[in-house]
């Protein structure tokens, strides 16, 4: 690097500016936090039947951390290694930042704005989609006053969309403080390089929000595009998978209100669609099924949570953020 310098100096010439960090955005709900429990993360690294899902995570039986990923999760932040899910969890992030992280030669920068419990119907609700029509807001309203009499209509009105803009203040401050959350960062700025979406549960078990799902989501893409000031910023939809192929009619109706915004034809080659699905824990799921708490011990060999958490497998969580990653390169690489 000195040697570089110094020719570039004895040349006449200022040496060549650091390229821009490549900024990651990873949002949802409680998957996208990640419910893969660490004590059945660390018992899998150590099985010759799993262990090689973990190998590059692992140097001299523990636990390494990558120098050129960094990770901001809410009030967590730091070099990119386990544990960034859910506490004493990990998420799709970890194989995600090793995808993009092996990809690309600048630092790379994860922020992760996720929380359990959400929906885009009301939580997540983006701006262009409106407020919902007033008698849903009137029913809402006379719902909530059974509980609080005192409730307005403002009151009703404050949670629609508050997640959305909770994810671009987290975001928005993140990104103007980089200096705190990049090691080495010398001012070279940055690019939203891709934004993942992982998120459902939540819309899934309301007919109504199955109902205008599409529509949401739509408006949901447009508008973190609008906001973030990126155009055909590539974007990456995580397909419901909970129960894998066996999942019944509401999760496939769900599914399929997902996959609809890949007809949308401004979205032709900058959104993918990742089906989780194929990576549904089969293995995780029998034990389940027979009983969990009867059979702990294979249990806590195979799983870590409940199916609408996707067992709370690692091998399913890694899998996933693995092909985030790469349906995030796939867009990057299609747009040139």
């Amino acid at each position: 690097m000195y040697s570089l310098l110094l020719a570039s100096l004895l040349a006449g010439q200022a040496p060549a500016a650091p390229p821009p960090v490549k900024v990651f955005i990873l949002a949802g709900q409680s998957n996208m936090e990640g419910k893969a429990k660490m004590s059945l993360v660390d018992y899998q690294a150590s099985q010759p039947a799993t262990a090689d899902l973990f190998k590059h995570w692992r140097m001299d039986g523990q636990w390494v951390e990558r120098d050129d990923v960094s990770i901001k999760f809410l009030d967590r932040k730091g070099k990119l290694t386990v544990g960034y899910g859910s506490p004493k969890c990990i998420g799709p992030e970890l194989e995600f930042g090793t995808v993009v992280g092996d990809h690309f030669g600048e630092p790379v920068l994860l922020v992760k704005t996720a929380w359990g419990g959400r929906s885009l119907t009301r939580d997540f609700r983006p701006p262009s989609a409106g407020l919902p029509p007033m008698a849903v807001l009137e029913k809402l309203l006379a719902d909530e006053r059974k509980r609080k009499p005192e409730a307005t209509l403002d009151d009703v009105k404050k949670p629609f969309g508050a997640s959305y803009r909770a994810m671009l203040d987290e975001v928005n401050a993140t990104l103007a403080d980089l200096k705190a959350h990049v090691p080495g960062y010398a001012g070279q700025g940055y690019e939203i390089a891709g934004f993942v979406w992982f998120q459902g549960w939540n819309d899934m078990i309301s007919a109504d929000a199955t109902a205008e799902y599409t529509a949401n989501l739509t408006h949901f893409i447009r508008d973190v595009r609008r906001d973030l000031k990126v155009a055909n910023l590539p974007f990456v939809v995580g397909q419901m998978g909970v129960d894998g192929a066996n999942a019944g009619a509401n999760v496939a109706k769900f599914k399929a209100a997902q996959a609809a915004v890949m007809d949308v034809a401004e979205f032709k080659g900058n959104v993918a669609l990742v089906k989780t699905d194929a990576f549904w824990d089969a293995d995780a799921e029998a034990v389940f099924k027979k009983g969990w708490r009867e059979n702990i011990d294979e249990w806590n060999k195979v799983g870590s949570d409940y199916p609408y958490h996707y067992l709370g497998s690692a091998k399913t969580m890694l899998r996933i953020g693995r092909a985030f990653g790469e349906a995030a390169l796939e867009l990057r690489k299609r747009r040139g």
